[in-house]
């Protein structure tokens, strides 16, 4: 006889970390950033032309560069943020399986699917910043959600816990 149901999810979450601030935030605090660079700039080249009666000039390409390198290192410093928030992770228990999703900032995804009957949730006690939860089965180990604080770590291993007896006991009634 097939069984058509539907199957049951216990638990759907996504997690992703906290963005600091939304696209247009970020646009415009660099260009603030950029602006206060720039201002700082000219502000140094002007104070070289009075100081050295208009030939300043070659003294004061250094000084171009050296803001540059700023506005450089800024990027380079915001696009890695950029990039560690875009991450996310997606946990999905039914009774058949537990399905792991995991994209990375730059785009790569890496998939994992494990057994409800031998999976189990870990979190190392008590919990700190060190702790960190995992979803085990066998000798592997996902380690979920380093970006979350130990009281989230410990809400959401509740949750998993409480999501995997669930649909253990949907598939292997007692």
């Amino acid at each position: 006889m097939n069984d058509t149901r539907p199957a049951i999810i216990y638990l759907d979450a996504v997690l992703t970390p906290n963005a600091s601030l939304s696209p247009r935030g970020y646009a415009i605090v660099t260009g603030l950033i950029k602006a206060g660079i720039a201002f700082s700039a000219l502000m140094m080249v002007l104070a070289l032309f009075s100081l050295f009666n208009r030939n300043a000039f070659p003294i004061s390409l250094p000084v171009f560069g050296f803001f540059g390198l700023d506005i450089a290192a800024l990027w380079v410093a915001l696009r890695h943020i950029r990039k560690q928030g875009a991450q996310e992770t997606r946990i999905r228990i039914t009774a058949d399986c537990v399905s792991l999703a995991h994209r990375d900032g730059n785009g790569a995804e890496r998939l994992a699917e494990l057994p409800t009957a031998f999976a189990r949730v870990e979190l190392d006690e008590p919990v700190g910043p060190a702790s960190w939860l995992r979803i085990e089965h066998g000798q592997t180990a996902y380690i979920i959600g380093r970006f979350l604080t130990p009281r989230e770590r410990k809400t959401l291993a509740d949750k998993l816990r409480t999501a995997l007896l669930n649909a253990k006991a949907e598939r292997y009634p007692i």
